[in-house]
């Protein structure tokens, strides 16, 4: 576990408010509510990940870096009241000036959860179940594609503020917000370097609020079919010390989706809508533009009736990109998980759910209570040619490269040395490089890009 005393001492207030702020709560569709009492757990991660090939500009091109994440929880049960604190540290070793870090790898000793929770059964009608949280907790509501808590990332997602999760017995659930997202500090490269201590930032300079309702509609006993509708807002704006884009987002999301089950088809298809206004750049008084995008997401499954539960997908994601022109209409993903749908985070980083279309094919299972695998293929393309692809920050502004991005081939291997307590996990990704990442005026040389880590985690 990384040494973190000799960085900083707890303040008395923040210790002050692990102790007494809230928790995790129970999940509401189901799962038998905790053990009144005080129970203790975390992990310890150590990855090591290697990439030939950088297809992100102004980075070395082959390089290593060793990531390490440790984290401890207490969580205290006591009837309807949760009360929960989470620290997390999460560093990087062996970079250098090329290497691309930033706060998605390092944030030392942070208070990622600290919240209290209670559940209000029966308060909304006969048989609901009703739980409220106040404090700081991380999030995965729906979908995860517009706010979610990515467990590969080497650093975590954290909210401030309310959150309310409601179920009925009719099939219908709710889950609102009103967050201040948590900023990660310290932002600047030496800070990083040193894994300087620095409490994140929450405050009304940005804030997220709005909510998901959903109805189960699959018949009782049969695998569960959700139709699901959201709207969130995010508004940001500068504070002294950081400009910001000035974000005044309205998102809208639809989403309908089957879940696997063996020998049956399963389906997903989810639109989400942006928008409102904000800077094309982040400087003071920069003047805001309207905005205008969407996302889309598709993909049909089955399930083989095997020993592994053999999983088969197409898909499709596409995400709009920006115009030349008064609006824009790149796609902003807000707090949505990479991994799910695309390829690893940390020295990778290539596609995201913006300016991007990717059709694929996916296919997984778990031959053992051991072993699971994950292999997928993904053809990509630039939804627009003038603007970056995904987060590569790749891009041609003339729009001459062409669209062509390249094959992406990406697997993970995880296997359970020791049950429930040691995990071992691998990653690979291999880009072959499409016109637009060959040609593009700041493209890295080379026709593709190998990726791979390997991550052992202990649990406790």
């Amino acid at each position: 576990m990384p040494a973190i005393c000799h960085r900083a001492r707890l303040p008395g207030a923040a210790l002050l408010a692990a102790m007494a702020l809230a928790a995790a709560s129970p999940a509401l569709a189901g799962e038998a509510p905790p053990a009144d009492g005080l129970a203790i757990s975390g992990q310890i991660r150590l990855r090591y990940e290697v990439i030939d090939g950088q297809a992100r500009p102004n980075a070395n091109r082959t390089d290593q870096l060793i990531n390490t994440r440790a984290t401890i929880k207490a969580a205290w049960t006591k009837g309807p009241w949760q009360v929960v604190g989470e620290l997390w540290d999460a560093r990087v070793f062996n970079d250098n000036p090329g290497t691309p870090i930033t706060t998605g790898e390092i944030n030392a000793f942070e208070l990622v959860q600290g919240y209290v929770g209670l559940d209000l059964p029966g308060r909304l009608g006969k048989g609901s179940k009703l739980n409220v949280r106040v404090g700081r907790e991380t999030l995965n509501i729906g979908s995860r594609r517009l706010i979610a808590a990515d467990d590969y990332r080497n650093t975590i997602n954290s909210y401030t503020g309310l959150h309310a999760e409601a179920q009925w017995p009719s099939g219908w659930r709710a889950s609102l917000v009103f967050t201040l997202p948590d900023q990660r500090l310290p932002l600047d490269r030496r800070g990083m370097h040193v894994h300087r201590f620095a409490w994140d930032h929450e405050g009304f300079d940005l804030m997220l609020w709005g909510g998901f309702v959903g109805k189960v509609i699959s018949a009782k006993g049969a695998r569960v079919t959700l139709v699901e509708a959201g709207l969130l807002h995010l508004g940001e704006r500068d504070r002294p010390d950081t400009p910001t884009r000035d974000r005044s987002l309205n998102t809208s999301s639809l989403r309908l989706a089957a879940e696997p089950a063996p020998a049956h088809l399963d389906y997903e298809l989810e639109g989400n809508y942006q928008w409102g206004e904000e800077a094309t750049v982040m400087a003071p008084n920069a003047p805001l533009l309207p905005v205008s995008a969407g996302n889309l997401h598709v993909r049909v499954g089955y399930t083989f009736a095997d020993k592994a539960k053999t999983h088969l997908t197409a898909e499709l994601d596409y995400a709009t990109g920006d115009t030349p022109g008064g609006t824009i209409t790149r796609y902003d993903p807000l707090y949505a998980t990479r991994r799910n749908d695309f390829a690893p985070a940390g020295l990778y980083n290539v596609p995201y759910r913006a300016n991007i279309i990717a059709p694929g094919l996916r296919l997984e299972g778990a031959p053992s209570k051991r072993f699971d695998y994950l292999l997928t293929w993904h053809p990509m393309w630039l939804a627009n040619a003038h603007d970056m692809f995904g987060s590569s920050g790749v891009r041609d502004a003339a729009g001459t490269s062409g669209t062509f991005a390249g094959h992406q081939f990406d697997s993970r291997l995880r296997y359970w040395a020791v049950p429930r307590r040691l995990r071992l996990e691998f990653d690979g990704v291999y880009l072959a490089k499409g016109g637009f990442m060959q040609t593009a005026p700041n493209a890295q040389p080379g026709q593709s890009t190998t990726y791979g880590s390997f991550n052992v985690t202990a649990f406790y």
